[in-house]
């Protein structure tokens, strides 16, 4: 009687063997190890540095040298705290206003006119140009009929850092989702190594599956080293549930993990890989807000910037950690990203080639 052949364990299945094969790749390549952990960690705590209780700031002006009428406003005007001011000549403070040096020019005339000259696109010079006829009609003696107190309150989530942690985080899963799946199937197609993993008994399913398989075991040290730096460091809030927050990790992971496939479905080349990982990925760097709001983009484009996946990543990401949001004030933002996941990976399937 023939004996029965071993149960094979599941570390020697097709699956699991080439998961340990991702795994060992991105270990291997310290430049993903840098991008995907390092990187975001460094700018993070740069601009953390940079911009956590920043004070106000001080609006730079300058004062026309013309006479004992500018030093006495260039006296008066220093006063203010909020102001700092230099006496100069014409062709200097032309040019210092010119290459965004000061923000506003201050000419006294005769009979105490006072001239402003600046540039009005420009935010701090229209700043700067209240603040400095606030402070001249004080000192022209105007009195203020309401009594004004201050209360300045300074809460975790306002900070720009506690902004720009969601879209750092968005950031690198897109890079590592759309990087790492596309790069190592295109370098494989190129070596000819598709070709040959073909000809062998792992089924086609198991090489893609291990590849979102490497991603949530690469997605937990993503999000807890990005997270866990910037709260410990900085007090980023997390207001929304854990469960939540994974939900999004997790969907927005498997979107990106998509396009990057969709993008390595044909290229045989790096070149032509680079390039159209770069086009796919650079519009969402610039319009999806991951150092400033997209609603800053003008009204026209924003359908086109609210469909990108990095938006609706980005957007659920700081809702559910600044504003504690959960799943049903979440669903247009998931809903968005699960239609790219679907979309992507179907028109990924029908494309892709082995050879």
């Amino acid at each position: 009687m023939a004996e029965a052949a071993p149960k094979r364990r599941w570390i020697d299945r097709s699956l699991a063997q080439l998961v340990l094969v991702r795994v060992r790749e991105f270990v291997r390549e310290p430049e993903a190890v840098f991008w995907t952990f390092v990187f975001p960690v460094l700018m993070a705590g740069g601009l953390g540095i940079a911009f956590k209780n920043r004070p106000a700031e001080v609006a730079r002006i300058a004062v026309l040298a013309s006479g004992a009428e500018a030093d006495t406003l260039a006296a008066a005007l220093r006063r203010d705290q909020a102001l700092a001011v230099q006496v100069l000549d014409d062709s200097a403070a032309a040019r210092e206003l010119r290459t965004g040096r000061i923000a506003i020019v201050v000419a006294a005339g005769a009979g105490g006119a006072i001239e402003y000259r600046y540039d009005d696109t420009r935010p701090e010079g229209v700043v700067a140009r209240r603040m400095v006829d606030d402070a001249v009609q004080r000192l022209a003696g105007r009195t203020d009929p309401v009594a004004i107190t201050e209360a300045h309150v300074r809460e975790r989530g306002a900070r720009y850092i506690d902004f720009l942690v969601p879209g750092l985080l968005g950031m690198s899963l897109m890079s590592s989702g759309i990087w790492g799946i596309g790069f190592s199937i295109v370098d494989a197609r190129r070596r000819r190594l598709l070709k040959r993993l073909v000809a062998t008994p792992m089924s086609r399913g198991a090489y893609l599956a291990s590849f979102v398989c490497s991603r949530f075991m690469v997605l937990v040290l993503e999000v807890g080293v990005l997270l866990g730096f910037t709260v410990l460091a900085f007090g980023v809030p997390v207001r929304g549930a854990a469960g939540t927050l994974v939900l999004v990790c997790v969907l927005s992971a498997l979107a990106f993990g998509a396009i990057g496939l969709l993008v390595a479905a044909r290229p045989r080349t790096i070149e032509g890989a680079s390039g159209l990982m770069n086009l796919a990925m650079v519009p969402m760097w610039v319009f999806s807000g991951i150092f400033f709001s997209a609603s800053r983009f003008p009204d026209a484009i924003q359908p086109l910037v609210q469909a990108l996946p990095l938006t609706a990543v980005n957007d659920a990401l700081r809702a559910n950690l600044l504003e504690g949001a959960g799943l049903a004030q979440l669903a247009p933002e998931l809903a968005i990203v699960a239609a790219w996941l679907v979309g992507s990976f179907v028109i990924a399937l029908k494309l892709f080639r082995w050879t």
